[in-house]
């Protein structure tokens, strides 16, 4: 019973803390300042713009204090296979029908307000960059008109959990309007 009792112990004082580093590290990351946030993107675009599986990283750096905030990702780009489903006939095996592609999205100096829950960082067309297999994106106009808002959510136990990036402008023709989700890895 005691080696038990010990072990209920232990573990109990090793969730105390836990929360109590979680309740801390809330706390601070309500301020923003200097913070850098990092993580996952995997999504897929809704079958009218071509049904895509959406995967990459991506950071967040807030600078300036906590109004401003500088985000990138690359993200890779293919065919899902809802597409060949929904499109019979398509070889499911052609890699030039899967149409594998990259692209790198950069935000300077995104304007950062409170959400429900986290923040949301938004950018206009010049300070936005969205790039098609390391050139300009080819649904982009000249001026660049796409634009893209980025949420960071979370809950209770995990303050900064959640990423949602929507598009703005020219690319949404080829993202979609519909965000695109993935998951905070790091905040630091």
């Amino acid at each position: 019973m005691t080696v038990r009792f010990r072990s209920l112990a232990l573990v109990g004082l090793l969730v105390c803390a836990g929360g109590t580093r979680a309740r801390a590290q809330g706390e601070r990351d309500t301020h923003f300042n200097g913070l850098h946030f990092s993580g996952l993107i995997h999504d897929f675009t809704t079958p009218t713009f071509g049904s895509w599986v959406v995967d990459g990283v991506w950071t967040l750096d807030m600078t300036g204090g906590p109004s401003s905030a500088n985000f990138s990702a690359a993200l890779t780009m293919e065919r899902s296979d809802l597409f060949f489903v929904a499109t019979p006939g398509s070889d499911a095996n052609n890699l030039a029908t899967r149409n594998a592609h990259t692209h790198h999205i950069t935000v300077a100096h995104g304007a950062v307000t409170a959400i429900p829950g986290g923040f949301r960082v938004t950018s206009m067309a010049n300070e936005t960059v969205v790039t098609g297999n390391g050139a300009v994106a080819q649904f982009e106009p000249t001026p660049p008109t796409s634009t893209v808002q980025i949420d960071i959510t979370g809950g209770a136990l995990v303050p900064f959990s959640n990423v949602a990036v929507t598009f703005g402008g020219a690319a949404v023709r080829h993202f979609g309007s519909n965000p695109l989700a993935g998951v905070v890895k790091t905040v630091r």
